[in-house]
């Protein structure tokens, strides 16, 4: 299941493998209140912060791309700001947990150096104890998002990036690791080798979250996107596996389309088609709540089977 090269195959292809195995079931909209009339999608998968559940999302209004980043704990059918929670100027959040800390990140916009009207992108770090606690530790290369950490079964951190440009192209995913997370800086994270047979040219992808698997494999949470002839953009939740310490993978696959999820609005008509992958709760029964973000204007969790129990048999 695991190979030194996986196969590489296009969106077509992963979405005709997809259409011949179980599909995702009881899709559900998750409410927001408490931000005015902005939009929450790309939200993380709930987590645990001093004994209370929470989910970060991004929020922003329909017209523009000025993001914040809120923390929400559920209160019945809806999901309010936590009280207290500091608001971060970013889009696109993450969280995971090493050696005991919360790591939370997210993407910060700028002006672009050298392209006027333009905005340049890096992703940002932060660890606490809690949310109430986080400090700025760390910051990705310009022009990097979708850069993940996750601390492996010997105790080091793997560092997952996505380059674009020269390295990356539109867009592929890189793998290295680190000692601690004191060794996390922007040359570790341009250096990161790519991993191989993953995504044609034309196409690209990322990691949204990771996932620590019993046998000491990363299970990798992601997004495989394209553009169709129409122009619009097609955004498909992703998984693979990857052992860090071969660096053997599995082959790509899909979890869910678009049409799995609810109706609802988009933020513009290019990206009617887009789920953005927030995070999975694996669950006892083999199967996994999977939170995502869908057509860049709302936020929703659906039931898929657990995609990485295979790989823990």
């Amino acid at each position: 299941m695991l190979s030194k090269k996986a196969n590489v195959k296009t969106c077509e292809m992963l979405l005709k493998e997809f259409e011949q195995g179980p599909k995702p079931f009881s899709p559900e909209k998750l409410v927001f209140t408490g931000v005015g009339e902005r939009d929450v999608y790309n939200i993380s998968a709930p987590f645990e912060d001093e004994g209370e559940f929470v989910i970060a999302g991004r929020v922003e209004p329909r017209d523009s791309e000025h993001s914040e980043v809120y923390f929400f704990v559920n209160r019945g059918e809806e999901w309010v700001p936590k009280e207290g929670a500091p608001v971060f100027t970013l889009q696109d959040p993450f969280v995971s947990r090493i050696r005991g800390e919360l790591i939370f990140g997210g993407v910060q916009t700028f002006p672009h150096p050298s392209i006027e009207g333009t905005l340049g992108w890096r992703t940002i770090f932060y660890k606490g104890k809690n949310i109430s606690s986080l400090k700025e530790f760390a910051k990705g290369p310009d022009g990097m998002k979708d850069i993940r950490l996750i601390e492996l079964k010997d105790g080091s951190v793997g560092v997952f990036t996505r380059p674009q440009g020269e390295k990356g192209g539109r867009g592929k995913i890189g793998f290295t690791r680190i000692d601690s997370l004191d060794e996390l800086t922007v040359e570790i994270m341009e250096e990161a080798p790519l991993l191989d047979n993953q995504f044609v040219d034309d196409e690209w992808g990322g990691v949204n979250e990771l996932h620590l698997l019993s046998n000491g494999l990363v299970g990798v949470l992601g997004h495989i996107a394209r553009f169709g002839e129409d122009g619009k953009r097609h955004y498909y939740p992703m998984v693979f596996v990857l052992n860090p310490d071969t660096m053997e993978l599995s082959d790509i696959e899909l979890i869910a389309t678009r049409s799995h999820f609810l109706e609802g609005p988009a933020k513009r008509p290019d990206l009617v088609d887009v789920v953005f992958s927030g995070g999975l709760i694996r669950k006892e029964d083999g199967t996994a709540d999977f939170y995502a973000g869908v057509s860049d204007a709302e936020a929703q969790k659906i039931t898929v089977v657990d995609p990485f129990v295979k790989y823990e048999r």
